[in-house]
């Protein structure tokens, strides 16, 4: 195939006999443009630098991380696009690798020994149906969702032998609009032309964005029966049962499924983060072990892993431990913007173990931290305001806590969770306090933005909503205001790039955060219009 000589690659290989080897095989198929790298850490880097149609990548790359993990990253992070072909090549024969590898959809995997015919037959099989793809891949990494749908029934028409992963991407594009019924009628269409476990899990996913979570958990529930081995089924299932509060029920399902694939780090972090939630610290501890392991070596390696398994041993008991880890995190985290708060929220929770006076110290630290924009997840906010109260420092903690409400107004688990940090103290009355000082001061704030929208201060107006939208990222009608502030903008001052892609910024992130909120439809038809008005192309929303 003469579009061969044109293949972009990039081999993953650690080892230099092998990597020659594979680098000849790639010559043989016709593939000459080739990169190297070594390891997990260079790849990235190298990955996120130039854009490469081919990535032949060993499972095992030595010390560090493992070619599953490395794909983990690509695909949590976006590094590559949609139309990049990743082929993972082992020799491991071990089920619990090969499945962790498999359920992050590598488009092929390649078991050693095997000829240069037997990677040409595989490259040449997914270049066919890339080609078939790339249109709609285009039009989703431009944003152009709709446009993309539009697209997927014209790939139906021109090859029709991929009909089921077009209509399968089309029910996928219909979710990342907020369109959950558009996406249930095609998910239950492809499961009645076909009993396939993926048209099953996309009509679970779609009542679970309708609130239809008894409907969805038994639809979970079969599909993790009849095959233990689907485990995107098992995640949903976990995080709809923990949706409904029953926490017990979703570790024992992440339990399972960390017993059948013990290789993905963010469902093991999930199920430490819920271990600890049920009581369970020795499950907790063992996970976060493994977390700190796996993860030491990403590119994007997270303190608060290190922070999680201090708080796991502390409540072990095992302060000596905890200590280790501390100090294991100022050497393996240094530079990262966490850090700092993450070892003094740390310390913190060593300190008030051992009763040493230095308590008072970390705990004003870590508070100093949590005020800037350090990416500080919820889980830990939460979680130092408890110490705060605990060392009976009610200030500081009601200060963290009326952050998270206001962060997180919209989302009624988060903000059970703030409020129980007083209420198990005994102090019910100021949770509920908390909690209307943070709707007064988000309604304050739209209202104050709306008066500026109302004197003529569109730009003004624009500012100080997006100003609210940077410091409450996690509430959706605080980031949805502020879009329509930069639209209401646009449509009285004319276009403004900047201002045109700071709305669109803020409609995809509210599609996040509440993709079924009724508001979201009006806005972003809204954008529609305005660049309809201005004579700009049709430029709509990426998936996440």
């Amino acid at each position: 195939m003469s579009e061969l000589s044109e293949i972009r690659a990039l081999l993953i290989e650690p080892h230099q006999g092998m990597r020659v080897s594979l680098h000849n095989m790639l010559n043989l198929c016709g593939i000459t443009k080739i990169e190297h790298s070594l390891t997990a850490g260079t790849a990235v880097r190298t990955i996120q630098a130039k854009v490469f149609d081919l990535i032949l990548c060993e499972y095992d790359l030595g010390v560090g991380q493992d070619g599953q993990q490395l794909l983990e990253d690509m695909r949590h992070h976006k590094l590559a696009p949609l139309s990049t072909i990743f082929i993972m090549v082992t020799a491991e024969r071990s089920y619990a690798k090969v499945v962790s590898a498999a359920e992050l959809a590598p488009s092929d995997y390649l078991l050693k020994p095997f000829t240069a015919d037997m990677l040409l037959e595989r490259v040449v099989r997914a270049l066919e149906k890339r080609k078939a793809f790339v249109d709609v891949y285009n039009l989703m990494e431009q944003g152009e969702v709709s446009e993309a749908i539009t697209a997927t029934h014209h790939g139906e028409r021109e090859y029709p032998r991929y009909l089921i992963d077009f209509m399968r991407l089309r029910a996928e594009l219909h979710v990342v609009l907020g369109e959950a019924a558009e996406a249930e009628a095609l998910y239950t269409q492809l499961f009645e032309m076909r009993a396939v476990a993926w048209a099953r899990l996309g009509l679970a996913k779609t009542l679970y964005m309708q609130g239809k979570y008894q409907e969805a958990e038994s639809i979970l529930k079969n599909l993790v029966e009849e095959n233990n081995k689907y485990m995107d089924a098992y995640d949903w299932l976990a995080k709809t049962h923990e949706m409904v509060g029953q926490l017990p029920e979703a570790k024992e399902v992440l339990d399972t499924a960390v017993a059948v694939s013990p290789h993905g780090v963010r469902r093991l972090r999930n199920l430490g983060r819920i271990a600890m939630e049920t009581g369970d610290i020795e499950t907790a501890e063992n996970v976060f072990k493994k977390v700190v392991s796996k993860a030491k070596f990403s590119e994007f390696r997270d303190p608060e892993d290190h922070m999680n398994l201090v708080d796991a041993l502390v409540k072990k008991g095992d302060t000596d431990q905890a200590k280790s880890v501390i100090r294991d995190m100022d050497r393996s985290m240094v530079g990262l913007k966490k850090t700092a708060a993450c070892r003094a929220i740390s310390n913190a929770m060593v300190h008030a173990k051992t009763g040493d006076a230095r308590l008072t110290e970390e705990l004003g630290a870590a508070v100093e931290a949590s005020r800037e924009d350090i990416g500080l997840s919820t889980g830990a906010k939460i979680g130092l305001a408890k110490s705060c109260l605990d060392n009976d420092n009610e200030d500081a903690a009601s200060e963290i806590i009326l952050d998270v409400m206001k962060n997180a107004a919209s989302n009624q688990q988060v903000m059970n969770k703030a409020m129980g940090v007083f209420e198990s103290a005994g102090k019910g009355h100021l949770a509920k306090e908390l909690a209307q000082r943070s709707q007064k001061e988000v309604m304050d704030l739209v209202a104050l933005g709306v008066q500026k929208a109302k004197q003529g201060d569109f730009r003004g107006s624009v500012e100080l909503m997006t100003a609210a939208a940077r410091k409450s990222p996690d509430n959706s009608q605080v980031v949805m205001n502020a879009a329509l502030a930069a639209l209401k903008c646009l449509e009285n001052l004319g276009w403004d790039n900047a201002i045109g892609e700071q709305a669109k910024a803020l409609i995809e992130s509210a599609r996040h955060l509440d993709p079924m909120n009724p508001r979201l439809k009006a806005i972003r038809g809204l954008y529609d219009e305005l660049q309809k008005k201005y004579g700009l192309s049709i430029s709509r929303f990426t998936k996440n």
